[in-house]
This record gives structure tokens, sequence and C-alpha cells, in this order.
């Protein structure tokens, strides 16, 4: 079942009618013609739809990239990756399942894959603690890259959390350092790695894994230092303020473009990723291979310089 955003009320109205007329249609054996009126209701769906999101303020783009039916990292390593081998687990105290990790195949190339997965049920969500990664998570990511490292890999992100846990249990075992040994894999990985930002890249927990020679990012995903309630929190000790703060974060993608934070924004579906996850998929699909093609040729030397350039880059000239 669709689940609709507030501000899609006008499009949720439409659909409803058009649901009432099938309804009607099949019920009617014939008698009742209803096929005019549901392609004309169709249309002006359509056309609303298009139209709220053409113009969606940060904070709408907040909302949607927290859509519940949005693509989450194992849809795309599902639709993406062949004979995906998952690994558990970081040598040191146990697994974390806010982030999933493996090697497999994309297109026919072996890959390293790392990802927050939030989950897409009840269940699943506080299995994965909604995508909130704690130490274990972390120091199973650099795990991994270390691997992918060694047998010349390359790496690829999946970016969705809010942030990394902020738990007692987390900050004992060393959550700050986690993500800085994290974020110090990526620099020094002399594999290409790309990050893919699919719906909430929040603070460090998203850093850490998302320090790549590309950035690319879902058209209303989101990408922020904090987040917009949390920044309300601090400024103004008012969570009420969200929508103020997210507007003065620039904290969507075509902000962050604009400031060479991320390298791409890829087009999402009308309505957004949820509304068509396998359109998402798809061509966030072509983005990805086209990006490690035009790392293909750089060796381990040049990989790394060319990240590193990327991010002294960043905030020099953009403003």
């Amino acid at each position: 079942m669709r689940s609709y955003l507030d501000f899609e009320k006008p499009v949720a109205e439409l659909e409803a009618k058009i649901e009432e007329l099938r309804v009607v249609q099949a019920d009617g054996g014939g008698e009742v013609q209803v096929d005019e009126e549901i392609a004309r209701l169709e249309s002006k769906a359509a056309a609303t739809l298009k139209e709220i999101y053409e113009d969606l303020t940060p904070w709408q783009k907040t909302q949607v990239a927290r859509h519940p039916q949005r693509p989450h990292c194992l849809d795309f390593i599902g639709a993406l990756i062949d004979d995906f081998v998952p690994l558990s687990g970081d040598r040191k105290f146990g697994d974390d399942d806010a982030i999933v990790g493996g090697f497999g195949r994309f297109r026919g190339e072996s890959i390293c894959v790392i990802g927050h997965e939030k989950g897409s049920s009840t269940e699943a969500r506080l299995r994965h603690n909604f995508g909130m990664a704690r130490p274990e998570g972390y120091r199973k990511a650099v795990r991994l890259m270390d691997m992918a490292d060694r047998f010349d890999i390359p790496v690829l992100a999946l970016v969705d959390t809010a942030g990394a846990y902020p738990g007692i249990g987390a900050e004992e075992r060393g959550q700050a350092e986690a993500i800085a040994r994290s974020t110090e894999a990526c620099l020094n990985l002399g594999v290409p790695n790309v990050a893919v930002i699919l719906g909430e890249g929040g603070s460090g927990g998203a850093i850490a894994i998302a320090t790549a020679n590309r950035v690319l990012m879902l058209e209303h995903a989101i990408y922020s230092v904090i987040s917009p309630e949390g920044a309300a929190s601090i400024l103004w000790h008012d969570t009420t303020k969200a929508q103020e703060a997210a507007t003065n974060m620039k904290i969507t993608a075509q902000d962050l473009i604009r400031f060479g934070i991320v390298d791409q924004i890829l087009e999402e579906p009308a309505g957004g990723a949820h509304r068509d996850p396998q359109a998402a998929i798809a061509h966030a699909a072509e983005a990805i291979a086209a990006a490690f093609a035009d790392l293909k040729a750089l060796d381990r030397s040049a990989v790394r310089q060319s990240r590193r350039d990327k991010f002294l880059s960043i905030g020099r000239g953009k403003l």
C-alpha cells in the first residue's frame, strides 16, 4: 500500500478517486464506462505530482529522503550485485547489522559493497537499528576495505543513515575512534571507491564510508553534518524549527553539488525513488558504472591523489 507524505495530499486525493472509479468499472460489468475519466484523472495526478516535486523545499526533501518505501541498501545489492557474499563481524566485539558488507560482482567485475541498511519492516528496522551503526559496524567496514585493497577490488559504499548510533555503549566501545578509522581507511584505499547517498547522509556516520573518489547523490536525498531536528535543538532549543534549520543548512543535492561536496546528482523517477524503486536503481547503476570506468585507468598512487585532491578542493571557489 502506497504511503503519502503530507505535501502529496493533492495527489493522494486524485489517486483515491482513480481507485474508486476502477472498483466501479470492475463491478459495472461494462455497463459503466469510466475509462475516459480515469485517463483524465491519471493525467492530472501525474502533472500534479511533477509540479510538486519540481519545487520541493529542503524540509520536504528531507521527508522524501526518509520515506519508508524508499529503496534501501539491500534493495540496491539485490538488484545490482551478483553472487553477493555478506561478511559479518569486526573480529573485536561482534557484528552490527546496521552496516551490511561483502563481496560480489557488479556487471561481471568483482566489487566490495559496504552500506547502511535501515530495514523495510518493523522487525528489520529493529534488527538493523534503523541504519545507525555502532563501532563494530565501522570496524567491520574497515576490515572489508582492507580486504578489498589487498585483493585490488574496488569499493562501492551505499549511504543511508541518520547518523552513527549515539548510545552510551557505542561511546564506551570507541564510536568516534571507529568512525575516524573508517574515514582513514577510505582515504588510504589504493583502489577506486564510489559512494552513493541513497536517502539520508547523516554526519560522521555517513562520512565514515562516503569518503570516496566519486560521491553520487540521489536527487531527493540529503547530506548533512547533523539532522535538521538536531540542529534546531542546538541552535534554538526548539525542534519545531527543524524546517528552518533544513533550509539554512544547505543539505540538498542541488546545494551540495554547487559546493563541490558531491560530484553528480542522480535523477529520480517522478514522485521520488519510492514510487519506482526499480527505475531509480537502474539509473543509479549506470552512474556507478560510469564512475568506476572513469577511475579504472588510474594506478594506486593516482587513485589516492585524486581522492585527496577532491576533498582538499571542497569549498574553494564554490561559494
